[in-house]
Protein backbone atom coordinates (compact mmCIF):
# COMPACT_ATOMS: atom_id res chain seq x y z
CA UNK A 1 0.00 0.00 0.00
CA UNK A 2 3.02 2.29 0.19
CA UNK A 3 2.33 3.61 3.67
CA UNK A 4 4.52 5.71 5.95
CA UNK A 5 4.16 6.20 9.70
CA UNK A 6 2.55 9.59 10.31
CA UNK A 7 0.80 9.62 6.94
CA UNK A 8 -2.81 10.83 7.02
CA UNK A 9 -4.73 8.36 4.89
CA UNK A 10 -8.24 9.73 5.33
CA UNK A 11 -10.17 12.61 6.83
CA UNK A 12 -13.91 13.11 6.83
CA UNK A 13 -16.53 15.17 8.63
CA UNK A 14 -19.90 13.69 9.55
CA UNK A 15 -23.00 15.61 10.56
CA UNK A 16 -25.10 13.59 12.98
CA UNK A 17 -28.69 14.75 13.24
CA UNK A 18 -31.56 13.67 15.46
CA UNK A 19 -32.84 11.80 12.39
CA UNK A 20 -29.52 9.95 12.26
CA UNK A 21 -30.03 8.87 15.87
CA UNK A 22 -33.56 7.63 15.19
CA UNK A 23 -32.40 5.63 12.17
CA UNK A 24 -29.50 4.15 14.14
CA UNK A 25 -31.83 3.24 17.02
CA UNK A 26 -34.07 1.37 14.59
CA UNK A 27 -31.15 -0.45 12.98
CA UNK A 28 -29.43 -1.34 16.25
CA UNK A 29 -32.44 -1.87 18.50
CA UNK A 30 -30.97 0.62 21.03
CA UNK A 31 -33.99 2.71 21.96
CA UNK A 32 -32.57 4.18 25.16
CA UNK A 33 -34.40 7.53 25.44
CA UNK A 34 -31.18 9.45 26.19
CA UNK A 35 -30.61 9.17 22.44
CA UNK A 36 -33.81 10.98 21.45
CA UNK A 37 -35.50 12.71 24.42
CA UNK A 38 -34.07 15.89 25.90
CA UNK A 39 -36.15 15.59 29.07
CA UNK A 40 -34.85 12.10 29.84
CA UNK A 41 -31.25 13.12 29.09
CA UNK A 42 -31.63 16.08 31.48
CA UNK A 43 -33.20 13.88 34.20
CA UNK A 44 -30.12 11.66 34.26
CA UNK A 45 -27.73 14.62 34.31
CA UNK A 46 -26.63 14.64 30.68
CA UNK A 47 -26.00 17.89 28.78
CA UNK A 48 -28.45 16.82 26.06
CA UNK A 49 -29.39 13.97 23.75
CA UNK A 50 -26.31 11.86 23.05
CA UNK A 51 -25.25 10.02 19.92
CA UNK A 52 -25.02 6.28 20.50
CA UNK A 53 -21.45 5.27 21.35
CA UNK A 54 -21.50 2.51 18.77
CA UNK A 55 -22.76 4.96 16.14
CA UNK A 56 -19.82 7.24 16.90
CA UNK A 57 -17.48 4.24 16.74
CA UNK A 58 -18.95 3.17 13.39
CA UNK A 59 -18.70 6.66 11.92
CA UNK A 60 -15.07 6.91 13.03
CA UNK A 61 -13.95 3.78 11.17
CA UNK A 62 -15.84 4.60 7.95
CA UNK A 63 -13.09 6.79 6.41
CA UNK A 64 -10.64 3.88 6.76
CA UNK A 65 -13.08 1.45 5.14
CA UNK A 66 -13.64 3.91 2.28
CA UNK A 67 -9.90 4.48 1.88
CA UNK A 68 -9.18 0.72 1.78
CA UNK A 69 -11.65 0.40 -1.11
CA UNK A 70 -11.27 -3.37 -1.33
CA UNK A 71 -7.43 -3.32 -1.15
CA UNK A 72 -7.50 -4.75 2.35
CA UNK A 73 -9.70 -5.27 5.38
CA UNK A 74 -10.14 -4.22 8.97
CA UNK A 75 -8.88 -7.09 11.11
CA UNK A 76 -9.33 -5.40 14.51
CA UNK A 77 -10.87 -2.19 15.79
CA UNK A 78 -10.91 -0.86 19.33
CA UNK A 79 -11.78 2.43 21.00
CA UNK A 80 -12.38 3.94 24.41
CA UNK A 81 -15.34 6.26 24.74
CA UNK A 82 -13.98 9.40 26.40
CA UNK A 83 -16.56 12.15 25.77
CA UNK A 84 -20.16 12.13 24.63
CA UNK A 85 -21.36 13.64 21.37
CA UNK A 86 -24.34 15.88 22.17
CA UNK A 87 -26.69 16.16 19.19
CA UNK A 88 -28.45 19.52 19.04
CA UNK A 89 -32.08 19.30 17.83
CA UNK A 90 -31.50 21.88 15.08
CA UNK A 91 -27.77 21.98 14.32
CA UNK A 92 -26.97 18.32 14.97
CA UNK A 93 -23.36 17.47 15.81
CA UNK A 94 -20.32 17.59 13.57
CA UNK A 95 -17.67 14.92 14.11
CA UNK A 96 -14.40 15.11 12.17
CA UNK A 97 -12.33 11.96 11.85
CA UNK A 98 -8.65 11.85 10.88
CA UNK A 99 -6.97 8.50 10.15
CA UNK A 100 -3.18 8.43 10.52
CA UNK A 101 -0.75 5.54 10.05
CA UNK A 102 0.62 4.68 13.51
CA UNK A 103 2.54 1.45 12.93
CA UNK A 104 3.55 -0.63 9.93
CA UNK A 105 4.52 -4.27 10.48
CA UNK A 106 4.47 -7.67 8.80
CA UNK A 107 0.77 -8.13 9.59
CA UNK A 108 -0.24 -4.84 7.93
CA UNK A 109 -0.66 -1.53 9.69
CA UNK A 110 -2.27 0.17 12.63
CA UNK A 111 -4.29 3.23 11.75
CA UNK A 112 -4.85 5.68 14.60
CA UNK A 113 -8.13 7.57 14.54
CA UNK A 114 -8.81 10.99 15.97
CA UNK A 115 -12.52 11.82 16.27
CA UNK A 116 -13.18 15.44 17.22
CA UNK A 117 -16.44 17.08 18.29
CA UNK A 118 -16.51 20.74 19.35
CA UNK A 119 -12.71 20.84 19.44
CA UNK A 120 -12.31 17.85 21.75
CA UNK A 121 -11.54 14.21 21.02
CA UNK A 122 -14.42 11.87 21.77
CA UNK A 123 -12.67 8.52 21.36
CA UNK A 124 -9.48 7.51 23.12
CA UNK A 125 -6.99 5.00 21.81
CA UNK A 126 -9.06 4.51 18.66
CA UNK A 127 -7.00 2.05 16.66
CA UNK A 128 -7.76 0.09 13.52
CA UNK A 129 -5.62 -2.87 12.44
CA UNK A 130 -5.68 -3.33 8.69
CA UNK A 131 -4.39 -6.17 6.56
CA UNK A 132 -3.72 -6.00 2.83
CA UNK A 133 -4.55 -8.49 0.12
Amino acid sequence: MGLEVGQVVAEQTFNLSRDTLVRYAGASGDFNPIHYRDDVAAQVGLPGVLAHGMLTMGVAVQPVVDWLDGRGWVSDYQVRFTRPVVVDPQAGAEVTVTATVGVIDDAGARIDLTAVYEGQTVLGKAQVRISAH
